[in-house]
């Protein structure tokens, strides 16, 4: 949740804070951009999606959050992670994860325990599977995208191209 920047152009969000801070806002670990109030129309509470839905977020009283870090993503990611899809992957499943880029990065730093002060510098391309094999402990051995790797870097400078439209 990208709080107050939710829908907004990210070339005018740089323009008005500057691509430093809406970087930092977008790929920090720990520092959530401004908070969506909660009588925003495009606040997650307004949309019938979710009106029966809880979010399960260590730290937060509300059950969606108003803005949220890639730390508050990784408290809420992991949960899932532990309860739901590493007793798939053992009961032999083959598990396909569709999800917004935050959640796919939380999930990328711990499984390759990127420290919090390198995951800034991890773009993950939209739209490209990207296919881990885990070993017994849930380690990973090899990763991949699904892409040749010139549709992988075009990708990767898209998704981190802050001036795009």
């Amino acid at each position: 949740m990208y709080g107050a920047l939710q829908g907004l152009d990210k070339a005018e969000t740089a323009a008005k804070h500057g691509e430093a801070q809406v970087k930092l806002w977008r790929r920090s670990y720990d520092i959530p951009p401004p908070p969506l109030d909660v009588t925003d129309s495009g606040h997650p509470l307004r949309d019938q999606r979710y009106a029966v839905r809880t979010v399960h977020i260590v730290g937060y009283s509300s059950v969606i959050p108003k803005t949220e870090s890639l730390k508050n993503t990784v408290d809420r990611v992991l949960p899932f992670w532990f309860d739901e899809i590493v007793p798939a992957i053992k009961a032999g499943k083959r598990v396909l994860i569709a999800a917004h880029g935050n959640s796919i990065r939380a999930l990328i730093k711990y499984l390759e325990n990127i420290s919090d002060k390198d995951i800034i510098e991890l773009t993950v391309p939209t739209g490209i599977p990207l296919v881990y094999e885990l070993n017994a402990d849930m380690k990973p051995v090899k990763h991949y995208y699904l892409a040749d790797d010139e549709t992988v870097a075009a990708a990767i400078s898209r998704s981190a191209n802050i001036n795009r439209k």
